[in-house]
Formats: C-alpha cells, structure tokens, sequence
C-alpha cells in the first residue's frame, strides 16, 4: 500500500498506555482497546463531545480544561482495562492484592505518562480521577517543596521559602523526584509493559499523522517518541514553574510566621491558584513545539521530553502495535462520517485484520 497524500492536515489524535491496551482519542469519539487473553481485541468506543466550542476552547484555557478532562478520561480508560484484566486473571493466591495493585501501578502510571496530548473530554469523576489529580499535587508540588525545605535545613542554607534559590532547589529536586520516581517503576513487570504500549501509541499516532496506511510495517517504523506527549508536557510544567516560581514568589505577600513548616505550608498553598495558569501556558507552549520544533535545530527544545519519554517509553511488539492500530481505527469511525456504523456496546475481534475488514464496529470472532 503507498502512503495517502499528505495534503490536508489531520486533526490532533491523543491516546494513552493502560493495562495490556491502549485508549485513543479523536476530537468526537474515543476508544478503548485491550488485548484479552485469548487473543482477541476487547474494544469500547463512545461519543465525546467537542470541546472546541465556546470559552472551553479559547487559548490558555483550553489546556486546563484539557489537563482536567484527560485526567477524567484516562481514569475511565483506566478502569476499563484492569476490570478486563481482572476477568483473565487466573484467582490469586491472595486475593485482593494482584489485581488492586496492579489498579494503583497503573493509576500512578497515568499521571506520569499521560500519553500524547489529545483534546479529551467525559463527563464521569470518580476515584481514580481524584486519586490520580491528588497524585499529581503531592508528587510535584509538596513532595518538591518539602525536599527542599528538607534539605535547605540539613545544609543550613538558611533560605527563605519564597526566594529565587529555594525555587531553584524546588524545581531541581521535582526533575529528580519525577525522573527517579519512572525509573523505579519502569523495572515492575505490569508497568513495563505499559510503557511498551504507550510507545506503540506514539508509533501508531505518528503513523495517522504522516497519512500512512495504518499498517503494522508502517507503525514499527516510527519513533516511540512524540513532541505531544504527556511526559514532555510534565518536564515542561516543571521547567516553567521553576521560571514562574522563581520570578513571582518574592512578589507574593511575604510569609514570617515564625516556624519555618508553617511557611512551606503557606507557600504551598499561595502556589496552587498558580496551577492552573501554569498548565494552560504550558499546554500552548507545546503546542508551538510540536508544530515548530520538530526538525532542524529548534529541535534541542523538545531534548529535555524526549529524554524523560526514554523511560516512558519502550519498544513494542508486533501484537502490542496491533492494539494500538485497533484503537485508532475505531475512534475513527465517527470522524469519518460513520456514527451509523458504530456500536454502542463493546465489540470483540479476532484479531487487528478482522477490524480492518469489518464493514462496522461490530464484534467479529465471538459471541
């Protein structure tokens, strides 16, 4: 097959890595796809609105609204994939360990690796939602910060909280936590092969953006790298809060309350009405990247994701790419003008051919 003619911009696709499966999302639909253990793709695809219309869709704001909104989707996606797993697995020989851990292994995962950027949406909070966004708080606000007010105590740099040089040890230590943190993980055998996944992810997703056919052949080709990633986006919010931080925490009422835990205390919480700016500025940021930044020498811009995505990021399989595949062409049902064609409950396939031929998202292969 010969690649399709590049001659009109695709819409952005995001996705993220779950357990033995990937989700992706089109701007009107997404689709969950896992690999059962019998062989055959599990997929659910469901309808999502646009969030291209009104204040949802203006500059700055939509990148909070799309942290947010992928946080509730990949937490759905999430669920999906360990309920299909918790049904393949054989019972355990304690129960209530297997499969709630590799639930929390996951949950973890999904704040760290959130899978190329996509304009998500969903209207269902639940508890992995709220896990994973106070996950991200405690990892890379107050962990950091108490860090450095640990170690600036140790050292007896005898800074102030708001200070340039206590923003900087803050910054500093939230790379090393992150990073740190996603290579301990990455040597858990269910994380690991997440991390195949969401490599397959970025194969798949590089694949629809060159205007391939959505072959095997052609995904292996690709890197497991992309300018859009969830975890470029992270070392970039690191990276600006450390600009922002360190530029306005003298601006801030001055905190003296005389113990220094209580300042940290103060502090945190006079940053956290500062997220929220953060990631609708970082979200544009790497939206410029992404689209500017790709080759020639601004490309050195994009180095700092990339080599975090070196941890989040492993070389698929055939099989796995194939789920990845799966995934992609079934949210694309409705952008191609085929909602008809789409089932409303979930599908089985053989196998990533079977969906290829099948003339509907309909289950082929079993019951």
């Amino acid at each position: 097959m010969t690649p399709t003619s590049p001659q009109k911009a695709r819409p952005y696709i995001g996705g993220q890595a779950v357990l033995e499966g990937v989700m992706m999302r089109a701007p009107c639909s997404f689709a969950v796809t896992v690999r059962r253990r019998d062989g055959t793709l599990h997929v659910r695809e469901r309808p999502m609105k646009s969030d291209r219309e009104g204040v949802r869709g203006w500059p700055f704001i939509r990148g909070m609204v799309s942290l947010v909104e992928s946080l509730k989707l990949g937490s759905e996606a999430l669920r999906f994939s360990a309920d299909a797993m918790e049904q393949d697995l054989e019972p355990p020989a304690n129960p209530g360990v297997s499969g709630v851990s590799a639930v929390l292994r996951a949950s973890t995962l999904s704040v760290l690796a959130l899978g190329t950027e996509s304009k998500a949406g969903g209207r269902e909070g639940n508890a992995a939602f709220w896990f994973m966004l106070l996950l991200m708080v405690g990892l890379f606000i107050a962990l950091p910060q108490g860090a450095a007010a640990g170690l600036n105590r140790i050292l007896h740099l005898q800074l102030e909280v708001q200070s340039p040089g206590f923003q900087l040890m803050t910054g500093a230590l939230k790379l090393v936590i992150v990073v740190s943190y996603l290579l301990a993980i990455r040597r858990v055998g269910e994380i690991r092969r997440v991390f195949q996944y969401h490599g397959a992810e970025h194969k798949t997703i590089t694949t629809y953006e060159a205007n391939e056919p959505l072959t095997v052949p052609n995904a292996r080709a690709k890197t497991t790298l992309h300018a859009r990633c969830g975890t470029t986006f992270i070392v970039m919010v690191a990276l600006v809060s450390i600009v922002v931080f360190t530029a306005v925490g003298g601006m801030l009422p001055r905190i003296q309350t005389g113990h220094a835990v209580l300042d940290n205390l103060v502090f945190f919480l006079e940053k956290l009405p500062f997220l929220p700016v953060i990631a609708g500025f970082t979200f544009e940021l790497q939206r410029v990247f992404a689209r500017y930044c790709t080759v020639g020498p601004l490309r050195a811009l994009l180095w700092p994701g990339f080599v975090v995505q070196k941890i989040t990021t492993i070389e698929p399989d055939d099989a796995q790419i194939e789920v990845a595949l799966a995934s992609l062409r079934a949210t694309l049902f409705r952008l191609e003008g085929m909602e008809s064609s789409v089932s409303h409950e979930d599908v089985f396939f053989a196998d990533y051919q079977a969906i290829l031929d099948a003339p509907r998202l309909r289950s082929v292969g079993k019951d």
